[in-house]
């Protein structure tokens, strides 16, 4: 079986509401071959946009694993979230190299302006502040990710910018 890293797999044109019908037919889907894991949960991710808990025990029970297995490689990867991500994705680099040209300061204005911690989305749902530990764009540090865009040399003005008028077009994450 060939498995895709996690930046092939599609980006959900619009999201399923969470069922357990459509999560074990996802499951069985991606479920083929060794070490199916992983892309059992980029799947399930794909269509609902995280995992959900309640998809774990379904996993587990499906794949022969404990739910513990199960939650802690979903609470270990990054990548995988466990709650609804918000509309537009903000993703702040805290690699050395973004650390080094301004990337604190960011980090510390992003989580002041939105009031939130990473990790966290807004009450309304609208925005999520995710921390990452490189983006790959070292040279154009500070860096962030706004819904799978790049943005180098990132101040707290030009993040304000691109948090607004991603908030203002509705952009899916």
């Amino acid at each position: 079986m060939t498995v895709m890293p996690p930046a092939e797999y599609p980006a959900p044109t619009r999201r399923e509401d969470w069922s357990e019908e459509t999560a074990l037919s996802i499951i069985r889907a991606a479920a083929t071959g060794r070490g199916p894991l992983l892309p059992v949960l980029h799947a399930l991710q794909g269509a609902f946009g995280y995992v959900d808990p309640r998809a774990v025990a379904l996993v587990a029970n499906e794949l022969n694993l404990s739910r513990a297995d199960v939650y802690g490689v979903v609470t270990f990867y990054a990548d995988l979230r466990s709650s609804p991500p918000g509309q537009v994705r903000i993703q702040v680099c805290r690699g050395e190299a973004c650390q080094s040209v301004g990337g604190h300061a960011l980090a510390e204005h992003a989580t002041r302006s939105l009031d939130l911690g990473f990790g966290e989305t807004t009450p309304d749902g609208s925005v999520t502040l995710d921390e990452v530990f490189c983006l790959g764009n070292c040279a154009l540090g500070p860096t962030v990710c706004v819904n799978g865009r790049l943005h180098g040399r990132v101040h707290g003005h030009k993040l304000d910018q691109l948090i607004g008028d991603s908030v203002a077009i509705g952009e899916p994450s």
